[in-house]
């Protein structure tokens, strides 16, 4: 039995294709390892008669490391599952992008037995803490690995919103929304709104608009230790919705309050040997002249 990873979870979607190939693939060759496999009780896949099917929420709590098939928000779904345990994550990209899960499906198995081997390299991500704070002073908390989205949800109308930064007035602003990213979220919507792209090392913060009524108003670069609020201006009657990595935390009333501040909780991910961040956003974002994989061809 590996020492360092005797139990492993599973979590991908059964009802996609090319993930339930791949669970089915891993939890067999793990298990011709000795490793001791967990799956969701609902996964209906056919499974070798020894992997174990659990309840989802108790996989972190019984694992030793999650394992992530399909595409980044498969990954970010696997993240919520953590809750207080401290598992590292490993991303089979089954998905389309795959600036989270890396591994693709023609080097999986491969990789997958450099990291069963203790052949990798591990990754620490910041996480940011979302509070919804209601006029009565009830409190909704969710924690986003990538970001945290206010967003309209009737088109055709503006939002209007406030921003603050430590307690002291930013901006007005008008518009579709705002997305408050961590470093590991610049490639997601922050990205699409015109925001920077951050490499994951950097304790920093994006706030970019969405869809800005004025040109001036800019994506902006925080410290990683900054509380930025948002509070909704009084307007006529319009849903302002908050998402946490995509998953809804509520509505912000307009007499309520979004605070968004770092959270002391780290997701650690796992890369196989020769991970290389930049040559990850080469092929994703289709960088350079030459081939997506090395360096550009520079003698033209």
């Amino acid at each position: 039995m590996n020492p360092q990873f005797p139990c492993i979870a599973l979590v991908g979607r059964p009802a996609d294709p090319p993930v339930a190939e791949a669970l089915v693939a891993l939890a067999q060759h793990a298990w011709s390892r000795g490793i001791r496999v967990l799956v969701d009780e609902a996964c209906d896949l056919p499974f070798d008669p020894g992997v174990e099917r659990c309840a989802e929420s108790t996989l972190a709590t019984q694992a030793n490391l999650l394992v992530s098939v399909g595409g980044d928000g498969t990954l970010l779904y696997t993240a919520r599952l953590l809750g207080n345990a401290d598992v590292p994550l490993l991303g089979i990209n089954r998905g389309r992008l795959g600036f989270l899960a890396d591994i693709s499906a023609a080097e999986m198995i491969e990789r997958f037995d450099d990291v069963l081997d203790g052949r990798y390299t591990r990754d620490v991500r910041r996480t940011l803490c979302a509070r919804l704070v209601t006029v009565d002073g009830e409190e909704r908390v969710a924690l986003a690995l990538n970001d945290v989205v206010l967003q309209k949800r009737e088109t055709g109308r503006m939002l209007d919103f406030e921003s603050f930064i430590d307690g002291h007035f930013v901006n007005a602003h008008g518009g579709d929304g705002l997305v408050v990213s961590t470093a590991t979220g610049s490639t997601a919507y922050a990205l699409s709104c015109g925001g920077p792209i951050l490499t994951p090392d950097i304790d920093a913060t994006v706030i970019a608009p969405i869809s800005p009524h004025t040109l001036s108003d800019r994506p902006l670069v925080v410290g990683g230790q900054s509380v930025i609020e948002l509070r909704l201006i009084a307007q006529a009657p319009i849903r302002a919705e908050i998402t946490c990595d995509g998953v809804l935390l509520g509505d912000l009333p307009v007499d309520g309050r979004l605070v968004i501040e770092p959270s002391p909780k780290r997701v650690t991910l796992l890369h196989p040997p020769g991970y290389d961040y930049f040559r990850i956003l080469r092929s994703k974002l289709h960088w350079g002249r030459g081939g997506r994989q090395g360096r550009p061809d520079l003698s033209c």
